[in-house]
């Protein structure tokens, strides 16, 4: 089964493969459908990957899976939030990293909590009106500078208490157990079950 992924994100393609390697599915990026970016006009995570998902089911005319997710930082009431990837003018992940570190300038550790959060919505097809939905989410604090080499987005920056790490140190493998997107795409897979049981659910 293949299903379009409604996003260009290279660290999010690969995530999403490695996740489902144990289903008989294949991810594609909305780029091999020459489909551009939707207009993310919703106002929680959960329309924004609704719409998402539809844009690219419709354009590709195959089932389709978006994935809207960022960082929520209490402190900053919520933000980067909906607005994660693009929270600075540049929207690049430096970009974020360094206007969210200008942001808690002076902040102690107390306060830096945050979470990151990831909302996942599937539709067989564009009209679909019983889209799936699963979120996943995993707590921590904001670093005061970028630790680690992995990941991407904001991963430098989001230290994780129990572990003892950033979540750009960890290695993939241990990323995909523990992370927001994992935690989602735990629940959507359940959930995907049923439809590749089901040949007429996607026709």
């Amino acid at each position: 089964m293949e299903i379009v992924l409604a996003s260009n994100n290279v660290g999010k393609i690969r995530e999403f493969n490695e996740l489902f390697s144990s289903l008989d599915i294949v991810v594609r990026p909305q780029s091999d459908f020459n489909i551009e970016d939707a207009d993310e006009c919703g106002l929680s995570f959960i329309e924004n990957a609704i719409i998402k998902a539809r844009h690219a089911a419709k354009e590709s005319g195959l089932p389709a899976i978006a994935d809207d997710s960022g960082i929520v930082v209490p402190y900053l009431k919520g933000a980067p939030g909906i607005h994660s990837a693009r929270y600075s003018p540049v929207k690049e992940d430096d970009a974020n990293n360094r206007l969210l570190l200008k942001n808690l300038t002076g902040v102690e550790d107390k306060d830096r909590a945050a979470f990151f959060i990831s909302v996942l919505a599937f539709v067989r097809y564009a009209e679909d009106p019983t889209p799936l939905i699963a979120e996943g989410r995993i707590y921590g604090r904001i670093l005061h500078e970028p630790v680690g080499e992995g990941g991407f987005g904001y991963d430098p920056l989001f230290f994780i208490e129990g572990l003892g790490k950033s979540m750009a140190e960890l290695e993939l493998a241990e990323k995909n157990q523990i992370s927001h997107r994992a935690k989602a795409l735990a629940h959507m897979k359940e959930q995907l079950k049923f439809i590749l049981r089901t040949t007429t659910s996607i026709e």
